[in-house]
């Protein structure tokens, strides 16, 4: 049991100092949620439960306008798989990182984020720290600071009143944000201009009440099927 519990503790320390930097960005993504989760109406427990058991980031701001819509579970799926869909090559990439460690795997896979991703999948482990308690920690640290950011939300919206016109803005430029960061992280820019062409060709054609869902789809099946063009790209210096 001792050895077991520095086991842990070590494994604890090693984790921590890597998720420094995400813990900053959850926390104050998280409180901007629980706010918009707050003042869309709902009870401050509401964001800080669904981060607890959906810890889906993007995935929970779009949430709110649908849990405000008629129920339409199909429509919700189906947007929130398309969504989440780069999840599945997440998974895939750290196969061999997540292989053989118990019941863990199960929470690291609920738990795989894009910043949990980035920093498990590029960290290296120090010499005499368990692989399996190391990732558990980063994956249980960020998902903490997700679920600490949106209950202080959800408590600061229902404590502080102030004019909420345009903030439900704070989706369009989370996503802006996050483009702009790939954008200029990536050497290649071929998946973005893909996404903007398919998106802006839906939006004129359907309109935007019904494009969303077959614009992701007909990105997903372009990059799909353009998947070794995109590696190519990827390769040039």
């Amino acid at each position: 049991m001792p050895k077991l519990k520095s086991m842990k503790v070590q494994a604890l320390r090693a984790a921590f100092p890597l998720t420094i930097p995400i813990m900053a960005g959850f926390l104050f993504l998280g409180t901007t949620y629980g706010i918009y989760m707050r003042l869309s109406g709902f009870s401050f427990w509401y964001p800080a439960l669904i981060s607890l058991l959906v810890f889906g980031g993007s995935l929970q701001f779009v949430l709110v306008p649908l849990l405000l819509a008629p129920f339409a579970p199909l429509e919700t799926l189906v947007l929130a798989l398309f969504l989440q869909a780069r999840h599945l090559f997440y998974g895939i990439s750290m196969l061999d990182q997540y292989h053989n460690l118990g019941w863990k795997r199960f929470y690291l896979i609920f738990a795989l984020c894009d910043e949990t991703f980035s920093v498990a999948y590029s960290a290296r482990i120090p010499q005499g720290v368990d692989a399996g308690w190391f990732y558990f920690f980063i994956s249980l640290l960020n998902h903490l600071y997700w679920f600490l950011g949106s209950l202080v939300g959800g408590l600061a919206g229902s404590l502080v009143q102030f004019e909420t016109r345009g903030l439900d803005f704070v989706l369009t430029a989370l996503f802006l944000v996050i483009f702009l960061d790939q954008w200029s992280s990536k050497g290649q820019h071929l998946p973005a201009l893909t996404g903007i062409l398919v998106s802006v060709a839906g939006l004129l054609i359907l309109g935007p009440d019904s494009f969303l869902l077959p614009v992701m789809a007909a990105i997903l099946i372009l990059l799909t099927l353009g998947r070794k063009l995109v590696e190519k790209e990827a390769l040039q210096p």
